[in-house]
């Protein structure tokens, strides 16, 4: 498994878009969605962030088993960390990484502000981060992804997603898959 993490707004979904293997992408967003909509009666992905951190980890927990179960290559659309009211919750915790056969870790990310541009015109999400905090939540996820990489013991990569060249960064991911 690739897990591909970044934060709203980087780009990941359009850099796994241009893929050119035929690759199974599974997104964790929507299998938390999914869960949390039954479970907890949320209406849209963004409330997710807004339960309570019990309530996140218990979604985070049905995730992780069902993710135990993939077999084959198997890219995952994800994020490194969750900004709640209380803080950064890690997207990824040991014990559903403990889970996975995770072969590769990457983190795409772009110029601050270039994300805090595609924010405000992607009208589909509802996302309030300064241009502040979205740097200060960026660098959560680069030491994160370092964490996480040591934990699995596999390599971390960061691509960068530049403003008109998702195409670039799609062709550095598929050479991670292929690898």
């Amino acid at each position: 498994m690739i897990i591909v993490m970044g934060v709203p707004g980087a780009g990941k979904t359009t850099v796994l878009q241009g893929l050119k293997e035929n690759v199974r992408v599974i997104n964790y967003g929507t299998l938390m969605f999914d869960i949390a909509k039954e479970r907890y009666g949320v209406s849209n992905r963004d409330e997710i962030r807004k339960l309570s951190v019990e309530k996140q980890r218990t979604v985070q927990k049905e995730v992780a088993e069902t993710l135990s179960h993939e077999k084959g290559m198997v890219v995952l659309d994800t994020h490194c960390s969750v900004k709640t009211p209380k803080g950064y919750l890690p997207g990824l915790p040991f014990d559903l990484l403990a889970k996975l056969d995770v072969d590769a870790l990457v983190l795409v990310t772009a110029k601050p502000e270039d994300i805090f541009r595609r924010r405000e015109n992607d009208p589909t999400r509802i996302r309030k981060e300064t241009l502040e905090e979205l740097k200060e939540h960026d660098a959560i996820n680069k030491a994160l992804l370092a964490v996480y990489a040591a934990h699995r013991g596999c390599p971390a990569k960061i691509i960068y997603n530049m403003e008109g060249e998702s195409e670039k960064a799609s062709a550095e991911l598929q050479k991670i898959i292929r690898d």
